[in-house]
């Protein structure tokens, strides 16, 4: 279920033609077209996404740069395209016109709080710049711009007018999901009579009425199965009377999610349509300058490439299932099912990302002594050993939940937490227990489960454009096997995992 809300725009800069602001703020209500709608905390993970105009991905104008989790939500940072569309956007966010940010994530699992929709988990898609936010509070607090795009949106400003009024917000995202997706858009505060409903809801099990029990007695002494089931349901060891057991419809979870901490770590591109390898060209001499001489032939080094192949994978699962399974449990059943299967695809991509960058990473960087020292040693030594062997700079660690852990608990000489503290003279970034993203000594981090424990390969400094994870749309097919009365349901994918620079990428080598 596609679920679109807006929050706040916090400053624009046009010099470096940028924009940020919090996209999502956990706790604070917000009207769609569900009705009361709340972001729990920690219910969405940052990712890299782009910037849509007005939820229209056919209109993007920039790229998040920076996204990070906090206590209260998700702050970002999006660099606007050097289009006409990108400068309009940066000069109608100066001017007030189109000041607001509106989220756009999968709604995975959600509990409904009387008539408050409340999201627990969610998956990121997009985001987009929105004129007429529902919340009015979503607007932009403050706006550095350059004094020649300061007139520009003082002209604009006079010329139109900036008074706006809550209405719909109109969700233009192409529906490239599957035909189950449902859309939500921000909305104007609904009516009694348009009450909210859950987002899947089932019919009683069991009709309560005498009426009910008798037929169904009959039907039952002529062999009818499901006037029999009736009737178990319905029986009691203490009294022949009715005393259904109500059943709650949010699947409890706690043994798979959809993050791909790894996979995020790395770069992104959409995987070739055809065949089951490619290559990619790859410099290994580069031409030479040097010092010549009058009347001397100047250096002259031939520049040379190869191609690097890479080799294209498929992730694939099913499910197999009875007719009467699908035909007579509840719709909660087949979507959570479609649920768990995309968890289990992102879990198996995680895990052949990191063990194709393992294979083919440089050499290990050393963590001299188990404490903030040592860890300190291995960012920096590890950030200098990635440039030297990719010439690129490490931005990016990947850890495993137990050096997370052990990130969290550092302290400096005088005890202060080091990476939790906001205290400027012993801060050394910011983690938090509620977010697998955060900043380590000037990385951005992040924490995948394809690592493990705290001992040689349970972190991982990388630069990005070194390492890319390219990947296909997922597929599904579905096909009745009329010879067992059942229904295969299949999930599968491709991908790869390209290694352009091994020294791009070192892993933790604990002494």
């Amino acid at each position: 279920m596609r679920l679109n809300i807006p929050l706040t725009l916090i400053a624009a800069d046009t010099e470096s033609r940028t924009i940020s602001g919090r996209v999502v703020t956990w706790g604070e209500e917000g009207n769609t077209s569900r009705g009361k709608t709340i972001f729990a905390a920690g219910s969405i993970q940052p990712k890299d996404v782009r910037l849509l105009l007005e939820h229209d991905r056919t209109r993007p104008i920039g790229r998040s740069l920076e996204m990070v989790a906090t206590d209260k939500g998700i702050d970002a940072k999006f660099k606007i395209a050097d289009t006409q569309a990108g400068t309009d956007s940066l000069i109608e966010a100066a001017s007030g016109l189109r000041d607001g940010f509106s989220v756009g994530i999968d709604l995975l699992q959600y509990d409904m709080k009387g008539s408050t929709l409340v999201v627990e988990m969610g998956e990121l898609v997009e985001i987009s710049l929105v004129t007429d936010p529902a919340i009015d509070s979503a607007r932009v607090d403050s706006v550095a711009a350059s004094e020649e795009e300061e007139n520009k949106a003082s002209e604009s400003s006079d010329s139109e007018s900036t008074e706006t009024t809550e209405g719909d917000e109109v969700d233009n995202t192409v529906k490239d999901e599957a035909a189950s997706a449902d859309t939500v858009e921000a909305a104007k505060s609904l009516t009694a009579q348009d009450a909210p409903r859950p987002a899947f809801f089932t019919a009683p099990r069991i009709d309560p009425s005498p009426l009910a029990y008798l037929s169904n007695s009959i039907k039952a002494a002529k062999g009818d199965l499901d006037a029999a089931y009736y009737l178990k349901a319905a029986d009691s060891t203490d009294n022949a009377g009715l005393i259904p057991t109500p059943q709650g419809t949010t699947l409890i979870n706690g043994i798979s999610n959809s993050e791909r901490g790894f996979i995020d770590a790395c770069s992104r591109e959409t995987l070739v349509s055809t065949g089951l390898s490619f290559e990619l060209p790859k410099l290994t001499v580069a031409p030479t300058v040097a010092t010549t001489a009058e009347g001397t032939a100047p250096s002259d080094t031939g520049m040379e490439t190869e191609h690097l192949s890479v080799s294209i994978v498929k992730m694939a699962g099913q499910q197999t299932y009875s007719w009467e399974l699908a035909d007579r449990s509840s719709p909660e059943w087949l979507s959570a099912l479609l649920t768990q299967m995309e968890f289990a695809y992102a879990k198996a991509t995680d895990a052949y990302a990191k063990a194709q960058a393992s294979s083919g990473a440089g050499a290990a960087t050393s963590v001299p002594t188990d404490d903030a020292a040592g860890y300190f040693s291995y960012f920096a030594n590890g950030a200098a050993n990635v440039y030297t062997g990719s010439l690129g700079y490490a931005r990016n660690l990947v850890a495993s939940p137990g050096q997370w852990a052990k990130l969290m608990a550092m302290v400096d000489s005088a005890d202060r937490p080091l990476f939790i503290s906001s205290n400027p003279q012993n801060n050394g970034g910011a983690l938090s227990s509620q977010s697998l993203r955060g900043n380590v000594a000037g990385l951005d981090f992040y924490v995948s489960r394809s690592l493990s424990g705290t001992g040689d390969g349970s972190m991982a400094i990388i630069n990005p454009n070194a390492i890319t994870f390219y990947e296909s749309p997922r597929l599904r097919l579905t096909s009745n096997v009329i010879a067992t009365g059942e229904i295969t349901t299949s999930l599968y994918g491709y991908c790869a995992v390209g290694v352009k620079i091994a020294g791009g990428i070192t892993f933790n080598d604990n002494v």
